[in-house]
C-alpha cells in the first residue's frame, strides 16, 4: 500500500506530545496514536487512542482493517531517517 495520502502531525503539549495520521484521500480518516513504549524502539506501530471516520465506514469495520494497519505502518516508518528536500517538494514548479 502507498503511503503518499498520509500525513503524521505532531502536536507539542504541556503533558507531552500528541500523535495524528491523517490519511488525506478517499476514504478519508485519522487516528490518533501514542507511542508505544514497551516496544523496543519505544515507538512501535503506536498504540490507537482515536479513531475519526465517517458514518458510511459503521459496520464494514473488516473492510478497513487493511487501512487502519497501513496508517500504523505509516506512523512508525515516518519516525525514520528523513528526506531530501527534493523529495518533500512534491508540489514545486
Amino acid at each position: 500500500m502507498s503511503f503518499a495520502h498520509f500525513l503524521r502531525i505532531e502536536r507539542e503539549e504541556p503533558g507531552g506530545s500528541r500523535h495524528y495520521v491523517v490519511h488525506a484521500s478517499d476514504p478519508k480518516f485519522s487516528l490518533e496514536l501514542a507511542l508505544d513504549g514497551e516496544a523496543p524502539d519505544r515507538i512501535g506501530r503506536g498504540v490507537i487512542k482515536r479513531i475519526c471516520l465517517p458514518n458510511s465506514w459503521a459496520g464494514d469495520y473488516g473492510k478497513y482493517a487493511t487501512w487502519m494497519g497501513a496508517a500504523q505502518e505509516f506512523f512508525s516508518q515516518s519516525f525514520g531517517e528523513p528526506v531530501s528536500k527534493n523529495e518533500t517538494r512534491r508540489f514545486n514548479t
